[in-house]
């Protein structure tokens, strides 16, 4: 078994997507074993900026270009989730521990049928908008501590 403690963290860039509503952008991934939903996240390249890497994750996962959001906030700091054991050297070919994320708010401009999850690598089989503080609950439960962590974050912008 790999040593989890001598693995580094994976760089990546998260995106809360806000409707006008005020409820948030979930996709249901379309790899995972049981149902898990998520907002969209994604690794950060070498030498990219991190809101650069966001914004290609959101057309990545979502098709959602880049003129249909507005940034509103950005994480104070990166937040961290570790792997459960028994994913540590089976995912990410074994490189990574877990993930330090950088999260954004931004507000959907667009209208729903901007949104189109059958992208060229699909990630989620369906998607929906659901009130920020279920988010924890439908999410994989090794992350829904980070969840909670971004709701914190973005609380004062989440207020109606």
């Amino acid at each position: 078994m790999t040593d989890k403690a001598s693995l580094p963290y994976r760089p990546c860039a998260g995106i809360m997507l806000l409707n006008r509503e005020g409820k948030v952008f979930v996709g249901q991934r379309i790899d995972a074993m049981v149902e898990a939903w998520q907002m969209p996240q994604g690794g950060i390249d070498d030498g990219e900026d991190a809101e650069v890497a966001a914004l290609r994750e959101l057309g990545e996962e979502t098709g959602i270009a880049a003129d249909k959001v507005e940034l509103i906030a950005v994480s104070p700091e990166e937040l961290f989730y570790d792997l459960p054991d028994d994913l540590i050297g089976k995912v990410w070919k074994g490189k990574w521990r877990g993930q330090r994320q950088r999260w954004f708010l931004y507000r959907f401009l667009g209208d729903d049928s901007d949104v189109n999850i059958a992208t060229a690598h699909q990630e989620f089989n369906a998607w929906d908008w659901i009130a920020p503080e279920t988010l924890p609950n439908v999410i994989v439960p090794f992350k829904q501590q980070l969840y909670r962590e971004v709701l914190a974050a973005f609380a004062p912008h989440l207020a109606r």
